[in-house]
Parts: C-alpha cells; sequence; structure tokens
C-alpha cells in the first residue's frame, strides 16, 4: 500500500502554514479537498491508499498568505502551487512545501 503527505512551512514567517485550501488530483481527476491544519499538515490525506501513477497537488498559496495580512501584488506573483509528482512504487510519499509570497521548494521527504 501507498501512502501520501504534505506538510506546509511558511518561510515568511518561520511557522507552519495553517489554513491552505489543499487538492490532490490523480489520473481520474480530484481525489481530495482539504485544508493544512494548525502544524500545516493535510489530515485527510491520512485516509488515502494512493495507486501509482500521476498526480498533483494544488495549494493556494496566495489566499493563505492575504488571510496573513502580506500585502501582495494584484495578480499575485504565486497564487497557486502545484506539483506534479509520480508514485513508482508502493510505501510512504511525502510532499513537502516549503513556501513563500515569491518562491517554493519541495522535495520527496520521507
Amino acid at each position: 500500500m501507498t501512502t501520501l503527505s504534505t506538510h506546509v512551512l511558511d518561510t515568511t514567517h518561520g511557522r507552519p502554514a495553517a489554513g491552505v485550501a489543499v487538492i490532490l488530483e490523480g489520473p481520474d481527476g480530484v481525489v481530495l479537498s482539504g485544508e493544512t491544519d494548525a502544524d500545516g499538515r493535510c489530515p485527510a490525506l491520512k485516509s488515502l491508499a494512493i495507486a501509482k501513477g500521476r498526480y498533483r497537488l494544488s495549494f493556494d498559496v496566495a489566499a493563505y498568505f492575504r488571510v496573513q495580512g502580506v500585502a501582495l501584488p494584484d495578480p499575485p506573483f504565486l497564487d497557486r502551487v502545484t506539483i506534479d509528482f509520480g508514485i513508482a512504487d508502493e510505501g510512504h510519499y511525502h510532499v513537502p512545501l516549503l513556501v513563500s509570497p515569491f518562491g517554493y521548494s519541495t522535495y520527496r521527504g520521507s
């Protein structure tokens, strides 16, 4: 069985990003819509068994930063961050997002 998790970290404020809308799309469309908790994690992902295939995680980061009181240009430099990735084998896939209003990074974590 393959499982998936994510963790959104706000690098501007140096803390987990709570309240970020998250969408997981798979080969057949939207698999899950959720939101990050106080720790920046999406608990709704815990209950999913993920099959091999191509996936996309989307994070509504501009809306999050606006709620945090960050003044963003219109349109914002980063509105929605999408990460396209593949599930090739069984095990755990962790896809973290480190984000600010003007940049982000990700990697396959453990």
